[in-house]
């Protein structure tokens, strides 16, 4: 009986609500009361993690920083040794903290003699300093290097770098050019140094021109003392501070076309131009009452350990001439401006101007993996060297890094005489084939200056070795 009177009442329910679809009146009618559904539980929102901006270096810098390579590997090889490999170890330790990345770096001061080898042994690092581009040029026609041109943004390259620093980051390949390498590191190399208390009690005044220096040479001789501390000793790469010392004067007694076609092996060093430069190098070289320990101590004493004797009270050396990164290896405690300072090598023929001599690191990839090419893109900002130019030793090539990095008066009066500059000049020895710059130029050098072979002998071999 129940079930029948609810069938009639869902009737009369349902013809009720046909007709009011209809527009049709019926007697109000007692509406069954609304059934509430129970409200749905909604589920928590779950937040995307957020994506890391874009990076203009790469893709794969920016997914670094995401930790995207955490745990990963990244072999180097290099030069840095002692002081300037703690300073590059500390540089980039911050990096190393954000990606989770590892870069392993394995420094040699025998670095020019066994990079060649593990390139063409098949025993490449990942990413190799090459503090000569003409080592590297080597490498790059051959096939080896990794157009970085292809893995950094091409746009971050142009912004970051002078046209300059680009043109001499371009190298010739076996399919045509390529941007084998980008600056870490910059170096400023016309500078002599001098104990700065000292040498104002001694009542000596920083020459403006080569007269005066020669001036000061001989005042500092005649009141006992040796004017000069010199050395060049470094491993497989002795006699690169004996090349310095040339190419600094040849930027000062010829022009700058000479020296270009020097590099370019179209002068020789059996030439007017380079003898004429040799010879002011030699006045000061071989004279024994010029140099700390005398010429024949030139080839054994370490470049490193060169300057230590200008710190000694009092004075055994007065001045030193070598790039702002020779502070890496004065004594510890030393600070700039007050026991040391530096002045600009003087200009010896007016009609050259003020030259300046620079070199500087530049950074190559041969192993194309993710987290390579993420630590190759952050070498091309500024942030990768501001430790090291703030430990003090480097200036940067980067137009991104900030002069308020530079802690000391010498590396920020560095930047200031390189931008001063009425020309600059990369280091000839480091621009020149391999073979050359980093092999006969530093070896018979070393050979002359020790006295083992004559002017015309050194001169002509280097030039018999000369690539054809």
């Amino acid at each position: 009986m129940k079930k029948v009177l609810w069938q009639v009442i869902a009737l009369f329910v349902a013809t009720a609500m046909l007709l009011a679809a209809c527009g049709g009146g019926t007697p109000a009618a007692t509406e069954a009361p609304a059934v509430e559904e129970p409200a749905a539980t909604e589920a928590p929102a779950v937040e995307e993690p957020a994506m890391p901006e874009a990076l203009p270096q790469g893709q794969e810098l920016t997914d670094a920083y995401a930790g995207m390579y955490a745990g990963t590997v990244v072999t180097m090889a290099g030069p840095f040794t002692d002081a300037d490999a703690v300073k590059f170890e500390n540089s980039i330790k911050e990096f190393e903290a954000a990606t989770g990345i590892d870069i392993q770096y394995e420094g040699s001061k025998e670095f020019e003699a066994s990079i060649t080898i593990r390139l063409d042994g098949g025993d490449a690092p990942d990413i190799v300093d090459f503090p000569q581009p003409g080592l590297l040029a080597t490498a790059v026609k051959k096939g080896q290097a990794i157009d970085l041109s292809t893995v950094i943004n091409p746009d971050w390259l142009t912004e970051n770098y002078s046209q300059a620093w680009l043109e001499m980051g371009t190298m010739e390949g076996p399919n045509g050019p390529i941007t084998a390498g980008i600056w870490a590191r910059a170096n400023g190399k016309s500078l002599v140094f001098y104990p700065k208390a000292e040498f104002d009690a001694a009542g000596y005044e920083v020459p403006e021109t080569w007269d005066e220096l020669m001036a000061l040479t001989e005042a500092i001789a005649a009141d006992g003392d040796t004017p000069w501390c010199i050395g060049i000793e470094s491993g497989a790469a002795t006699g690169w501070a004996m090349t310095d010392w040339i190419e600094d004067v040849m930027l000062r007694t010829t022009s700058l076309e000479n020296y270009d076609k020097w590099v370019a092996g179209e002068l020789g060093f059996d030439s007017p131009e380079v003898r004429n430069a040799l010879s002011y190098v030699t006045a000061i070289w071989f004279n024994d009452d010029y140099v700390y320990g005398g010429r024949s101590a030139i080839p054994t004493t370490f470049f490193g350990d060169a300057p230590a004797p200008m710190f000694n009270a009092p004075p055994q050396c007065w001045l030193h001439r070598q790039g702002n990164f020779i502070t890496s290896f004065f004594p510890e405690g030393k600070e700039a401006g007050v026991d040391y300072d530096f002045f600009y090598l003087p200009p010896i023929d007016p009609a050259y101007g003020k030259p300046v001599l620079g070199a500087g690191d530049i950074y190559a990839m041969f192993n194309d993996r993710p987290e390579v090419r993420a630590v190759i893109q952050y070498f091309s900002t500024g942030e990768s060297v501001r430790g090291w130019i703030e430990a003090g030793g480097a200036i940067s090539p980067h137009n991104d890094s900030s002069l308020d990095w530079y802690q000391d008066t010498v590396t920020r009066g560095v930047a200031e005489i390189i931008l001063n500059a009425t020309s600059f000049r990369f280091d000839a020895s480091d621009l020149m084939p391999g073979a050359v710059g980093a092999g006969t130029f530093w070896k018979y050098m070393t050979d002359y200056v020790s006295g083992s072979i004559d002017e015309d002998t050194a001169l002509q071999q280097i030039d018999a070795s000369w690539p054809r």
